[in-house]
């Protein structure tokens, strides 16, 4: 390999410098309310567990820098040139089949999902839910593909597969196996997980501006969208024939538990998982470019780099987010609730609003849609509707524990107002929005905030409620940003409605003092 040139380093350095600024800026709001709720007499945190939580917010912050940058560099340009290289040349049948075959191998290796399944082995097999989820992703990416190539409306597509999302949860429901609907719900939204969400994200821009038309950019969203949808009815499908037992256990979330097999196994087995992810990434890369793409070296020396860089900010974030982050939000959890359960739905409101700024994935969601949509659509806005519309899911969520009511009571009227918003606002909004939905549910999400809700749901309605009341949450996180980005579209659509009939007005009014009359 070619040594990297000074400019090619001297940019990194000033990339990398960029990403970690803002990195330190997404996990420092949540760090200090933990730091400042270990303050309180509401919870006991040890001396030991602040020391570790310290260390693995400074490898949450360089991890985060370094996969946002690896990111940009490998992920996001090897997902455009796969979508661009397999519409030009007019392969479709390829560019379906790579489409189905990409969405299965990346998401058997999605560390999210692997996080979910560990939690839930008690009841499903690990192995199973994955293979099944990954099906329901690749069978819906290639979907997503149709879509874009026949400019298919997504908003039609959206409704008739949440109308037999809701029918296959109702035959759950009658089954009498219920209890799996939550779980089943909240594997949509740990699928799009970080390496998953700027692969295929790009791959649909790659897709959507090679096959052109008045509204590409509009076109290239909503392969996260159909992405989410896809384990939801795969694991309602498979939930209805699982013979297992129906008794969630609590696993061990203590420090003590992670620890006990040392750092070196914890680093190992994380990056075991993380290069399974990206080899499978890879190999499917370089396959197709030495079949099809045939790039340029300099461009797949910059993907090499990008590459480490991912690996290397992946392993760093998800063995942080294992040490500490995991075990202190079920002991926040569990903690606060046994104190004063409003206290707890207070802290989860606010938590919610600052833990979606330090999801990896959002960042690449929000420049993407900042550059696809010219600036439209900022970065700020983005992440204000990201923030509030995360707060509000996991503070509702928390008040589900606390009086023990069905998701559905949630999911049900959400999803029917989003789709219902979807046929008022500019169809990029909506686009965006089901794309957002899927993003912001990420690692932290499921490591951190499904913890938290179990140890709520322990303390207040005891271990075996945690199926039904506990999970949820994730799907819950998922759904709400749906809404809120749509209102910022609604909110558009209304001001521009309003402005227009102020002018028109003010032009009527004046134009009655200039009518000429000719005889």
């Amino acid at each position: 390999m070619e040594k990297p040139s000074p400019q090619f380093q001297s940019a990194i350095v000033a990339s990398l410098r960029e990403k970690l600024r803002e990195s330190l800026l997404s996990v420092m709001p949540v760090s200090l309310l933990v730091l400042g709720l270990s303050l309180t007499p509401w919870v006991s945190i040890s001396v030991r567990e602040l020391l570790v939580f310290l260390a693995s917010a400074l490898l949450l912050v360089l991890g985060i820098g370094l996969f946002n940058l690896g990111a940009d560099m490998a992920m996001t340009p090897m997902g455009q040139y796969i979508g661009q290289g397999l519409t030009a040349s007019k392969r479709m049948g390829v560019l379906m089949s790579v489409g189905f075959f990409m969405g299965l191998l990346i998401t058997i290796a999605e560390p999210d999902l692997s996080v979910l399944a560990e939690q839930v082995k008690a009841v499903m097999n690990g192995t199973l839910l994955i293979a099944t989820v990954g099906v329901g992703v690749g069978l819906l990416l290639l979907i997503g593909v149709v879509k874009i190539i026949f400019h298919m409306d997504l908003t039609n597509l959206l409704l008739f597969f949440y109308m037999v999302l809701f029918c296959l949860a109702a035959l759950l429901i009658d089954a009498g196996r219920g209890s799996l609907m939550a779980m089943s719900f909240d594997s949509g939204g740990v699928t799009t997980g970080p390496i998953t969400v700027p692969f295929i994200m790009a791959l649909g821009v790659g897709i959507a501006l090679t096959v052109g038309g008045r509204n590409a950019s509009e076109n290239s969203f909503g392969l996260i969208a159909l992405c989410s949808v896809g384990p939801m009815l795969a694991v309602l499908a498979l939930s209805m024939f699982t013979k297992g037992d129906l008794s969630f256990k609590i696993p061990d979330y203590s420090m003590d538990a992670v620890f006990s097999e040392g750092l070196f196994q914890l680093f190992f087995e994380t990056g075991y998982g993380v290069g399974k992810s990206l080899f499978l990434v890879v190999f499917s890369f370089f396959v197709l470019q030495f079949l099809v793409l045939k790039l340029p070296k300099s461009k797949i020396f910059q993907i090499l780099f990008g590459i480490l860089y991912t690996f290397i900010g992946l392993v760093l974030f998800l063995a942080a987010v294992e040490m500490a982050f995991m075990p202190l939000g079920f002991k926040i959890g569990s903690q606060l609730s046994a104190h004063n359960p409003l206290i707890i739905i207070v802290f989860a409101f606010i938590i919610g609003n600052v833990v979606v700024l330090a999801e990896p994935a959002v960042h690449v969601l929000n420049n993407q849609v900042q550059d696809i949509t010219g600036g439209e659509v900022t970065k700020r806005q983005m992440m204000l509707a990201l923030s509030v519309g995360v707060g509000v899911s996991i503070g509702l969520s928390v008040l589900r524990v606390y009086l023990g009511f069905s998701v559905l009571y949630y999911l049900i009227p959400g999803y029917v107002l989003s789709l219902g918003l979807s046929f008022f606002v500019p169809k990029l909004y909506t686009a965006i929005a089901f794309d957002s939905g899927g993003v912001a549910s990420g690692p932290l999400t499921s490591s951190f905030i499904l913890p938290m809700v179990i140890g709520v749901c322990a303390t207040l309605q005891g271990e075996s409620a945690v199926l039904d009341f506990a999970f949820g949450v994730v799907a819950m996180v998922a759904m709400t940003p749906l809404i809120t980005i749509q209102s910022l579209g609604f909110k558009s659509v209304m001001t521009v409605r309003y402005r227009s009939n102020l002018a028109m007005k003010r032009i009527l009014e004046a134009g009655d003092d200039q009518i000429i009359f000719f005889e």
